[in-house]
């Protein structure tokens, strides 16, 4: 049985930064990956594009976005923080720029070209690579971990880090297998659950127009007149529901409200305005119009691909005139605008869920070296941690800056 300073099981991103900054460390490292090649989720994330981390340089500034578990993602974010990441990629031939929101990603070239960044790391580094290698078992002794028995035979080492990730875009080899592994050990885990999901409507057109891209608009969470949670920003009609970012961030929210019953989601697609300036400006359209049947008239309030829905919606006659439009008939065409009703079906599941929620309990972990408070020599980095955020880049800032404050406590161990 061959033996390692250091064991990395998964090959994402929290993985591939334990084992190469550990490796530089001195240690001698075997990453482990059950797919023929590491980073596959690195590849479909933001559309291909990879939102590599979000411009908030500012640690305590940045870990708002996650709540209350925040501020136990202190250390590793000062450890290797945001301007670390843009620094490892840039300095490595890869130019970054900032988009709208925050969102950092490749200047040219897309989410292949952080994966090629990242096999070059791990190379450079000296990491010893076995991919199709799929761990089948952790087998301890004494409170420590004492070796891995895999597909390709059994490997111990003296520290071990389990980087897994967690149950979202199964397809890329996120089957929760740290989950087992750590409740074996003895950690608490927080429940698995789908996050960053699209959101399943209960209305028959959203397939007409879907992934028409719905840009600078409002939507709100709504149970009996309440506002749960709201966004601003862009989304999109799926052929099932409604996604996109904003939509995305609200997913958490309408999944927790559901426990407590029916509730709706309300589409402003006029946010800058008022209800009463836009009203004005309906009456001016019409005005204008006003020898036009309805049914052409709006065009210069709406997408071409909104409009037949509109029309349904509205239950106006398309053949009647515009200055033939009753006042009720112009408020009913207002709340489509501004207050456009969208009743929940329910949440998408981890198939379409970008991370996932929950896992191994923060409190088990020392997250000021990522080391668990249960097994001496077994460290825990990215995903598979009960820690999330919003989308924009924040989730693989906790791989990256997790990952590397593993790896490099774990070569400190060796």
């Amino acid at each position: 049985m061959e033996n390692y300073d250091l064991i990395v099981v998964g090959g994402g991103p929290a993985g591939i930064f334990a084992a190469g900054f550990a490796a530089l460390q001195g240690s001698r490292v075997l990453l482990l990956e059950k797919n023929r090649r590491c980073g596959a989720k690195v590849l479909i994330t933001g559309k291909g594009r990879c939102n590599i981390t979000h411009a908030e340089e500012d640690p305590r500034r940045f870990i708002e976005a996650f709540g209350r578990q925040g501020k136990a993602f202190l250390t590793a974010l000062y450890a290797f923080g945001v301007d670390k990441v843009v620094e490892f990629f840039e300095e490595r031939g890869l130019k970054l720029k900032t988009e709208r929101g925050g969102r950092i990603f490749p200047e040219e070239g897309d989410a292949a070209s952080v994966q090629k960044v990242l096999d070059r790391f791990l190379q450079d580094s000296g990491v010893e690579l076995s991919t199709s290698c799929r761990v089948e078992k952790f087998r301890f002794e004494a409170g420590r971990v004492a070796s891995v028995l895999t597909t390709r035979g059994e490997f111990s080492a003296n520290s071990y880090i389990i980087a897994t990730g967690g149950l979202s875009y199964p397809e890329t080899g996120s089957t929760g297998d740290g989950y087992a592994w750590a409740e074996q050990a003895g950690h608490q885990l927080v429940l698995p659950q789908p996050a960053l999901v699209p959101i399943l409507l209960d209305v028959d057109w959203t397939a007409e127009v879907s992934n028409f891209n719905l840009k600078n608009v409002e939507v709100r969470v709504v149970r009996q007149e309440k506002v749960i949670a709201q966004r601003f920003g862009e989304a999109f009609f799926t052929r099932d529901g409604i996604g996109g970012p904003i939509i995305l961030d609200l997913s958490t929210s309408v999944r927790e409200a559901l426990k407590q019953g029916k509730l709706s989601l309300y589409l402003d697609l006029k946010p800058a305005l008022d209800t009463e300036t836009f009203d004005r400006r309906l009456q001016r359209e019409l005005a204008a119009q006003a020898n036009r049947n309805f049914g052409n008239s709006l065009e210069g309030l709406l997408p071409k691909a909104l409009i037949p829905i509109f029309l349904r919606l509205a239950s106006i006659d398309p053949q009647k005139k515009c200055h033939s439009i009753t006042r009720e008939e112009r408020q009913q065409l207002l709340g489509l605008f501004k207050n456009l009703e969208l009743p929940v079906a329910g949440v998408a599941g981890f198939k379409k869920a970008i991370i996932t929620s929950g896992g191994v309990a923060l409190k088990d972990i020392d997250m000021r070296s990522m080391r668990s408070r249960k097994i001496t020599n077994l460290y825990f980095a990215g995903e598979v941690i009960d820690l999330d955020g919003p989308t924009g880049g924040y989730n693989l800032q906790v791989c990256w800056s997790t990952g590397y404050l593993a790896g490099i406590s774990a070569a400190g161990d060796t």
